[in-house]
């Protein structure tokens, strides 16, 4: 299939308008990092990205899906194939009962958790300051002061590669430390369901405003980044090993281990992937003399670092 028959096969499934060729990745991260990505589809339904999932199966063409961008470190290389972005069209809120919401997979958490603390429902505050959407939450079980995921979560609904809908349970998600059953099995959240608690709306929103004032004051939000870079070792903190390791504020080219919290890498504002896993290896290399610990990535790269 050469490359207008695709083009056309794309926009024949989502519209015109929801397809573009050619588009800077960097623009579509946290990190505001990447080259482009060759095709970049946005499907408005499950309808059409079920479609779509089939056509680029039965294709043999390469795609990955994203939501916000919040924990991606893309190639300077680009994109090979089609990346589907779930995050601004897949954003429906569904109340089931007076604690139980169905939520669609690309809407952002802080928005999901100002609709919660408006009806009343607690239990979703942790998540609120998390720069990701509902499906990224879900794969990777995000977490923050003391809440995860899993704690709320009752289920999700995923395709699969052929574009089968499938409904998993809590226990069958596998969620455990910033993982699920999603990457191992390729799958794709569309919608996930949530439990929650009545509560005061005035104290919801109170505590979501004093996580906020909370991450603003120990986080480098003022420099673009994916979030923590590295997962918690068992025993240990990622952000103390390294600053142990005298590695705070170091950088390479514009990448630069976060001179307020070392458990980020930022990126200072002309960052290319190549300063950050050269950033990223010499913290790890560094780490593992100082401490004899393995320190792995939380950030997911995509394309080709070869």
């Amino acid at each position: 299939m050469d490359n207008n028959e695709l083009l056309d096969n794309l926009k024949l499934i989502v519209g015109d308008t929801q397809v573009r060729t050619g588009e800077p990745m960097n623009i579509h991260t946290t990190f505001r990092i990447g080259g482009c990505a060759d095709y970049y589809v946005q499907p408005s339904s499950i309808e059409e990205l079920q479609s779509l999932i089939r056509f680029l199966n039965k294709s043999d063409i390469e795609c990955c899906v994203i939501g916000n961008g919040s924990n991606l470190l893309v190639s300077d290389k680009g994109i090979r194939g089609v990346v589907i972005q779930l995050s601004d069209t897949f954003d429906e809120v569904e109340y089931i009962d007076d604690v139980t919401v169905k939520v669609m997979s690309g809407m952002m958490l802080s928005r999901l958790g100002n609709k919660l603390a408006d009806k009343g429902l607690a239990g979703f505050e942790f998540a609120t300051g998390i720069p990701g959407s509902v499906g990224g939450a879900v794969r990777m079980n995000a977490g923050a002061y003391g809440g995860e995921i899993k704690d709320i979560i009752v289920s999700a609904d995923v395709l699969d590669r052929s574009g089968r809908l499938i409904s998993l349970s809590r226990d069958e998600l596998e969620l455990g430390y910033r993982t699920s059953c999603i990457a191992a099995m390729d799958y794709i959240v569309v919608s996930a369901v949530f439990r929650l608690q009545k509560g005061d709306t005035d104290t919801i929103k109170a505590l979501i405003k004093e996580l906020a004032v909370k991450r603003r004051a120990k986080q480098p939000l003022e420099y673009p980044s994916a979030g923590s870079t590295f997962k918690r070792p068992q025993g240990f903190f990622a952000a103390k090993l390294i600053e142990d390791a005298g590695l705070k504020g170091v950088s390479v080219g514009g990448a630069m281990v976060s001179e307020k919290h070392s458990g980020f890498v930022v990126n200072t504002g002309n960052a290319t992937a190549k300063d950050v896993c050269m950033l990223t290896d010499m913290v790890k290399d560094k780490v593992k003399q100082q401490s004899g610990v393995d320190l792995e990535l939380e950030v997911i790269k995509l394309g080709d670092f070869s």
